[in-house]
C-alpha cells in the first residue's frame, strides 16, 4: 500500500498559484489515471486537473475557495484500492442516482438527454447549468429481446438488472430538431451552431420565452436539454430577484451596506495587465463611421449558402477577415514593442508575419482574450468555425492558458452588448486593438439622398510608439473599406 500526494502543477507558463474552485471527488472515491479530480482557477483561466494516480482518494488536502502555491500537495491517493478492486468480486450495479436541478419549477417530463457525464467544449457558463454528473442516461433497448439467464449470477463489469419489457410507445423517442432561425446571440461573437433540441424542450422554451440560442447546451451531441432550461431560467430569475433586493436598508450604517469582493484569479491578472498597458504604452484612439449595409447583405447570403450550412455567421466574421487583410497592408499594427531585448541598450519593434487574432471575451470569471492561431491562413469558412469554437469555449469558462498566449492583434465586439463605440485598452504585448460597435439602421447620405443604411462605428487604439497617426488612419480606413465592400476580400 502506497500513499501518493499530488502537488499542484504549473498548468501554464510560469504560473505561481491557483485557487481550488471545486472538487470533483471526495475521500473514499475510487479514481483512475486521468480522471478529473478538481477545477482550479489560475491567473489565466479555469482548468480541470486530471489525476496522475489510480486508487482510492485518502484525503483532500486543500478546501474549495483556497488559493495555494504551485507545488503544494492538494490530494492524497492510496493505490491499494486499485489492487483490491481487481481481486474483490464486483458488487451488483446500483441504480444511478441523478442529481436534480437545485432551482426551477418546470413540470416533470421525460429526460431529454441520453448523455454520459462528460461535457462538450460548448458546456455551460461557469456558475450555471447542471453538474456534469447530473446528465441522465437513456436506457438502451436492443431490437431483439435479450435471452433470459438460467440463474442469478454475480454481476460483472457492464452488467445490470434485466430490462423490463418496453412498449412501442416507450421506444418512440422524439428526434432532435434543428432550429434554422438566424440569431446573433453570444457575448463575444454570436457565432454558434444551429441549436439542437428535442420538441419537448422547444415547447418549454417557447412557454418560458427563452431563446434557445442564449442557452449553453450540455448534451453530448451539443443539444439543449431540459436541465439546461431549468438552470437558465433559475439564473434569469435570480438576477431579477437580486435586482429587487440589491439596495440595502437605509437605516443601516453605510459601512454595513458595502459588499467586499476579493480580487483574484483571472480578474486580478487582467487588472494588472490593463494597468501596465495603460501606463506603459502611450495610447492614441481614432474612430470611423462605416456603412456596413453590404456586409449585412453578404452575411445574409452566407447564411443561405450550402457551404455555410450549420455554421452561425455574423458581421464579426467579416470584421475579423477585414482586420487580417488590413494588417497585411499595414504590417506595423501587427507588432510588439520590446524594451532592451536580450540585454540590449535600446528597444526594438518586432513585426509579426503571422496573425494570432485575439477576440476579447467577457465571461463570468472576468475578461479573457483567447486568440486564433495563424488566422491569416484560414478561409472564410475555417475562420467562422474557429470563431465559433473560441466563443463556445470562452462562454463555458474552459479557455486554456495556451489559447490566450501569443496574441498579435485584438478585436473586441462591444456591439454584441448594444454599444456604439469605445476606447479599448491595448492587450499587453500588442500595439493595436479594434472595437466593433453595434450595427443599426441610421439615416445616411448616399448619392445626395438621405436613406436608411446599416451603420456601425469602429474604434481603434494604438501604441503611439509603433503606430503613428498616419498608419493608424490608413489601417482603420482599410478595415472600413472591407465592411463597406466585402467583395474586396475576393481580390
Amino acid at each position: 500500500m502506497t500513499l501518493h500526494k499530488f502537488n499542484l502543477p504549473d498548468v501554464g507558463e510560469g504560473l505561481t498559484e491557483a485557487e481550488i474552485v471545486s472538487w470533483k471527488v471526495k475521500a473514499g472515491d475510487t479514481v483512475a489515471v486521468n480522471d478529473v479530480i478538481c477545477e482550479i482557477e489560475t491567473a489565466k483561466s479555469l482548468v480541470e486537473l486530471p489525476s496522475p494516480f489510480a486508487g482510492m482518494v485518502a484525503e483532500l488536502l486543500v478546501p474549495e475557495g483556497v488559493t495555494v502555491d504551485v507545488g503544494t500537495p492538494i490530494i492524497s491517493v492510496n493505490d491499494a484500492a486499485a489492487a483490491d478492486a481487481g481481486t474483490a468480486p464486483a458488487a451488483p450495479a446500483a441504480a444511478p442516482v441523478v442529481d436534480q436541478p437545485l432551482y426551477g419549477k418546470l413540470e416533470e417530463d421525460a429526460p431529454d438527454a441520453g448523455e454520459p457525464a462528460g461535457r462538450p467544449a460548448g458546456g455551460p457558463l461557469v456558475g450555471s447549468g447542471p453538474k456534469a454528473d447530473a446528465a441522465k442516461r437513456r436506457r438502451r433497448v436492443s431490437s431483439t429481446p435479450a435471452p433470459k439467464p438460467p440463474a442469478p449470477a454475480p454481476a460483472t463489469a457492464g452488467s445490470g438488472p434485466a430490462a423490463a419489457p418496453v412498449s412501442p410507445a416507450q421506444l418512440a423517442v422524439p428526434a432532435e430538431g434543428i432550429d434554422p432561425r438566424p440569431t446573433l446571440g453570444g457575448a463575444i461573437t454570436g457565432l454558434v451552431n444551429r441549436v439542437l433540441a428535442k420538441p419537448p424542450v422547444r415547447k418549454i422554451a417557447r412557454d418560458l420565452g427563452i431563446d434557445l440560442s442564449d442557452v449553453v447546451p450540455t448534451g453530448a451531441r451539443g443539444e439543449v436539454t431540459r436541465e439546461d432550461l431549468v438552470s437558465y431560467q433559475a439564473q434569469r430569475d435570480a438576477e431579477v430577484d437580486k435586482a429587487d433586493s440589491f439596495w440595502g436598508k437605509t437605516g443601516r450604517p453605510q459601512d454595513q451596506r458595502i459588499e467586499r469582493i476579493p480580487v483574484k484569479g483571472v480578474r486580478k491578472a487582467t487588472a494588472k495587465a490593463m494597468v501596465e498597458s495603460a501606463f506603459s504604452a502611450p495610447h492614441v484612439s481614432i474612430f470611423v463611421d462605416v456603412d456596413a449595409s453590404r456586409t449585412m447583405e453578404f452575411v445574409k447570403r452566407l447564411k443561405a449558402s450550402r457551404d455555410f450550412e450549420g455554421i452561425k455567421v455574423s458581421p464579426l466574421l467579416i470584421l475579423a477577415k477585414a482586420v487580417i487583410w488590413a494588417a497585411a497592408r499595414n504590417p506595423s499594427v501587427n507588432a510588439t514593442w520590446v524594451d532592451n531585448p536580450e540585454g540590449s541598450d535600446s528597444a526594438e519593434i518586432q513585426v509579426k508575419h503571422f496573425m494570432n487574432l485575439g477576440i476579447a471575451a467577457a465571461t463570468p470569471r472576468g475578461l479573457m482574450v483567447p486568440n486564433i492561431k495563424n488566422a491569416q491562413d484560414l478561409s472564410l469558412k475555417e475562420l467562422a468555425l474557429a470563431l465559433n469554437e473560441l466563443a463556445t469555449t470562452a462562454r463555458a469558462g474552459k479557455t486554456q492558458p495556451a489559447q490566450m498566449q501569443g496574441g498579435t492583434l485584438t478585436v473586441t465586439n462591444i456591439g454584441a452588448l448594444g454599444i456604439d463605440t469605445g476606447t479599448p485598452i491595448i492587450n499587453p504585448g500588442e500595439v493595436a486593438i479594434v472595437a466593433f460597435g453595434t450595427i443599426k439602421q441610421k439615416p445616411w447620405v448616399l448619392d445626395g439622398e438621405v436613406i436608411p443604411r446599416w451603420i456601425t462605428t469602429l474604434g481603434g487604439s494604438f501604441d503611439h510608439r509603433v503606430v503613428d497617426g498616419d498608419l493608424s488612419a490608413r489601417f482603420m480606413a482599410d478595415v472600413a473599406s472591407i465592411l463597406e465592400e466585402p467583395a474586396l476580400l475576393l481580390d
